[in-house]
């Protein structure tokens, strides 16, 4: 198997690992504040089969990363009723906010180990990001603030439209239906014509949290 294979593997692998914390925290968060749809769904669970979408979690990934050497995608949302919510408005844009907050989280922690690995004789200064280990760390870095940055998009069905749409006034439905309803289009669009603008971002924010550069 050539190395290009192994790490098309191993940062498939990440992604689906990191889109899975992503969507369960989702669960947990609606859990917690009043509805347990996802845990009687059965999708309160780190089993990747349970939360895969053969398209946002395989297919895509692996046409992006080939093309355009990063990768973003998505799960199968997991399912929640906001009207189960102790606070409908407030509560959707907490859900929404939890997998991104996640993904975040993990960027920094290992964002955080990787600038600490030297001090404590792990690596070498110079050549750890070339080290096995450390690229799976870098991989899982870089991957979770894709998925953060990308979520936050405020197109419908990511995380981004469901915390604007919220926090903005009522009258502001009808940009929200219209998007909605021509969500598959507006997304394919961004990530045909888009996505390689996000890497710049994704770059410079990679860099403020491992010190490293792309």
């Amino acid at each position: 198997m050539s190395t290009q294979a192994i790490d098309v593997i191993f940062y498939i692998a990440i992604l689906i690992m990191s889109v899975v914390i992503h969507e369960i925290s989702h669960g947990f968060m609606a859990e917690k504040l009043g509805d347990n749809t996802a845990r009687v769904a059965g999708r309160l669970t780190l089993n990747p089969i349970k939360h895969l979408d053969l398209f946002g979690s395989i297919i895509l990934p692996v046409l992006l990363y080939l093309s355009a050497g990063f990768a973003f995608g998505w799960a199968k949302p997991v399912p929640y009723n906001p009207n189960n919510l102790r606070n409908k408005r407030y509560g959707t844009v907490a859900v929404a906010s939890a997998g991104v907050l996640a993904n975040l989280f993990i960027a920094l922690l290992f964002g955080l180990i990787i600038r600490l690995a030297p001090y404590f004789g792990l690596a070498p200064f110079d050549s750890f990001a070339v080290l096995p280990f450390y690229k799976i760390m870098i991989d899982i870095v870089f991957i979770n603030i894709a998925l953060a940055t990308f979520n936050l998009i405020p197109i419908p069905p990511l995380d981004g439209s469901k915390i604007l749409f919220n926090l903005l006034p009522g009258s502001i439905y009808r940009v929200s239906d219209f998007l909605e309803r021509y969500a598959l289009i507006f997304l394919v669009i961004f990530i045909v014509f888009f996505s390689n603008y996000l890497y710049p971002i994704l770059a410079f924010i990679f860099h403020l949290v491992t010190g490293l550069r792309l």
